[in-house]
Parts: structure tokens; C-alpha cells; sequence
């Protein structure tokens, strides 16, 4: 009997330990470090508003991990520019080198009164290592006193608050000084037609030009950030309410040139799920509605006929499924798959409409075995496996009509 009292008391103090031990696991998980504030730095004199601004930010950044619509310290107004600034700052205290996801602690560097209850609060993340300090990024946001609680967003816009602007249908450009109107057309006219394949409500875009890398990092709210070291040129991007912010810094701040190709798959992810389109598939559609590398979809095909069908054993599953390329490199390359794709897309395009495109662009992430992309095709166009090397002969036989 004193065994078995025995034996239940082993048992009872094994099951207390065990939610000890995970109730401080959850408070250790679900706890976040408030950030450090250094006895030089000067808060605000009204300890009110001080206090305010110290929890805001606090609860603001205890958010910027999770999605950008969620982080109720962002007003909806703010969201798509602070959205650039907030994908940033995801995961910015780990480490994959030390091995430890809070090993960058945020300090607060400065806090700059602006004007009617704003203020810029700059803020690094830095990591010790053996008594050094290692400063992994930097960033500055605005701080704006509403509703007895403050409100974050990134300071692009006060920054490009002087820069000239010009919109056509549901497009601004944001410029410094000169901007293309020939090419700011062309893509405003590719935007519509695109758009208008896809039945997309997503009319609004804000794109800024920038100089260099350097000068947008800093426009968007991002002073420093060590993975950007040396990098000279970029795109960011970001997509809230029905809209899409462009940050372009590829050498382009007067809107020169735009790539069709790129534009096509921008509008196409705002309509349709990446989780669910066929890479293939969509490749095929840029081939044909805005070229690759500088080409046109007619330059692209008689590369193809020149390069590829002109063997006339060619096997097309095979190179297909080898992702051939034909391109003059590796960087710049044209794939097979893709050039039957955009033949395939081309007559179902004619012949059943753009629905029946989407259905194939939808039929699910590219997979080794193909077998959703080919039971779709089968649907659609009535291609398989086994009659696949002469459709796709028929295919470029009547392209040349």
C-alpha cells in the first residue's frame, strides 16, 4: 500500500514539474525584450507623451513580425509606404552565424521632435559578441501622437515631400527631376491591357525613383542594414488595400525603360496566389505578352526556330521536363518549356478565351512529375504526355501562319 501512495506521489510531482516547466516555457516564448534605452538619450519633457510614445513603440515592434495589415499601430492611410519599412525589420534579431533568433537588441538612438506631436524615432538593432558590439541595422520611422496612443510609418513620403509627380489613369510617378513620358505611357498602356486580361481591380500603383540603393534604403526608413553591404542597386515592393508601392533603384530615376516581362508577372501575383501558379505556365505568358531579357515574343520564337525546332527529332516531353535553354547564357536564358507554354497559352488564348488561360496558370506549383500541369493541359486543350510531341509539332507549324 505504502508503494502504490508512493508511486502516486512520484507521479503527482512529475505532472506539477511538467506545467512549471511549461507555463515558463510560454511566458519565455511569448515574451518580447522592450527596447533599450541609454541614460543619454533625451525623451520627450511631457513624461505623459513620453511614456506613450516608449509602450507605442514597443507594441509596434512586438507586431512588425507578423503580417503588415495586422499591426494596428500602422494606420490604414500609412500602410502600403510603411509596409517597405516594416518587411525590413521582420527577423531582425536573429542570427543564423551565432545561432540565436534574439541575439540583435534593439536601442533606441534617437527621438527628434518634429512638429504637431510627431516626432523620428531612430532605432538600431546591435549584437555583442566577445565584448564587441556588431550593428546588424538601423531604421527611422515616424511617430505620430493620435487617438492617446502613437502611430508608426515609414518617412518616404516627407522625404520625397519636394519631388515632382504625375499620374496617368491610377498610376503616380515620383520623381526628382526629368521623367519619360513616352515610357510612363507604354507602361501605363501595358498596365491596362494586363489588367484588363485579368479582370484586376488593382489600378493603384505608387512608384518612386531613386538614384541608387543607397538613397533609397534611406528614403524608405532603413539607415543601415549589414545585408545590404556593397549593394549598389534594387527593387522594393509592397502591396496593401488594392494598391502596389514600387521603390526602384536600378539606374532608372527618370523611368527610361520598364521590363513587360517583369510588369506581367507583378500584375498577374495580385490577382492570383503564388502558392497555386504553375512557374511554367506564367513564364510562358511574360514570353508572349512582354518578351525576355530585351527580346519581343517574335524575336524570342524565331530564336527558338532557329536554335531548336529546326532539328527535326527533336523530343519536346523531354525538353520540356529538362528545362532546356536555348539563351545565349545562363543569366540570360530562354527555355523551351516556356516557348511551348506561350504557344500553348497564344491559340487557347484565341480559341476558348483568357478564363481558360487562367485555369492552366492556376493549376498548381510547378512539380517534377507535371502531373497537375499535364491533367489540366488535357482538359483544356486536350494535350497529354503521350500526344505531346506532336501537338507541340503542330503547335510551331501553325505559327507560322
Amino acid at each position: 500500500m505504502n508503494k502504490i501512495i508512493h508511486k502516486l506521489k512520484k507521479m503527482k510531482l512529475k505532472l506539477l514539474f511538467s506545467i512549471i516547466l511549461l507555463g515558463t516555457a510560454t511566458f519565455v516564448f511569448s515574451q518580447k525584450n522592450p527596447i533599450i534605452i541609454q541614460p543619454n538619450i533625451i525623451l520627450p519633457k511631457d513624461t505623459i507623451v513620453s511614456n506613450k510614445l516608449i509602450k507605442s513603440l514597443n507594441e509596434f515592434l512586438n507586431l512588425k513580425d507578423k503580417s503588415n495589415n495586422e499591426n494596428f499601430f500602422v494606420l490604414k492611410e500609412d500602410l502600403l509606404e510603411t509596409s517597405v519599412l516594416l518587411d525590413e525589420m521582420k527577423m531582425i534579431e536573429k542570427s543564423g552565424k551565432f545561432k540565436d533568433d534574439n541575439f540583435y537588441k534593439s536601442y533606441l538612438t534617437n527621438i527628434l521632435p518634429l512638429k504637431n506631436s510627431t516626432f523620428l524615432v531612430q532605432i538600431s538593432y546591435i549584437g555583442i559578441n566577445e565584448n564587441s558590439p556588431i550593428l546588424v541595422a538601423s531604421f527611422e520611422i515616424l511617430a505620430k501622437l493620435k487617438d492617446n496612443k502613437f502611430y508608426f510609418n515609414s518617412p518616404l513620403k516627407r522625404n520625397a515631400f519636394l519631388w515632382k509627380s504625375k499620374k496617368i489613369d491610377g498610376i503616380t510617378f515620383y520623381y526628382k527631376n526629368i521623367l519619360n513620358d513616352k515610357s510612363t505611357k507604354e507602361y501605363a498602356k501595358n498596365v491596362a491591357l494586363f489588367d484588363k486580361k485579368l479582370k484586376s481591380n488593382n489600378k493603384i500603383i505608387e512608384w518612386y525613383g531613386f538614384d541608387d540603393m543607397n538613397e533609397m534604403l534611406r528614403a524608405i526608413g532603413v539607415n543601415y542594414k549589414l545585408l545590404y553591404n556593397s549593394k549598389t542597386s534594387s527593387t522594393f515592393t509592397a502591396i496593401e488595400n488594392n494598391s502596389l508601392l514600387i521603390a526602384s533603384a536600378t539606374d532608372n530615376a527618370n523611368f527610361d525603360v520598364f521590363d513587360s516581362h517583369d510588369l506581367w508577372h507583378e500584375r498577374l501575383h495580385n490577382v492570383v496566389s503564388t502558392s497555386i501558379i504553375n512557374k511554367p505556365v506564367d513564364e510562358g505568358c511574360a514570353y508572349l505578352y512582354g518578351g525576355s531579357w530585351g527580346m519581343s515574343w517574335k524575336q524570342i520564337l524565331k530564336t527558338f526556330k532557329e536554335k531548336v525546332s529546326s532539328n527535326p527529332k527533336s523530343d519536346w516531353l523531354s525538353l520540356y521536363e529538362q528545362f532546356y535553354n536555348f539563351g545565349e547564357s545562363k543569366e540570360k536564358h530562354l527555355l523551351v518549356g516556356y516557348v511551348i507554354n506561350a504557344l500553348i497559352v497564344e491559340k487557347t488564348e484565341k480559341e476558348k478565351g483568357f478564363p481558360a488561360v487562367m485555369e492552366l496558370l492556376s493549376c498548381g506549383k510547378y512539380e517534377k512529375t507535371n502531373e497537375n500541369y499535364f491533367k489540366v493541359l488535357e482538359k483544356i486543350t486536350g494535350i497529354n504526355k503521350t500526344n505531346f510531341n506532336d501537338s507541340v509539332w503542330k503547335l510551331i507549324n501553325e505559327s507560322k501562319k
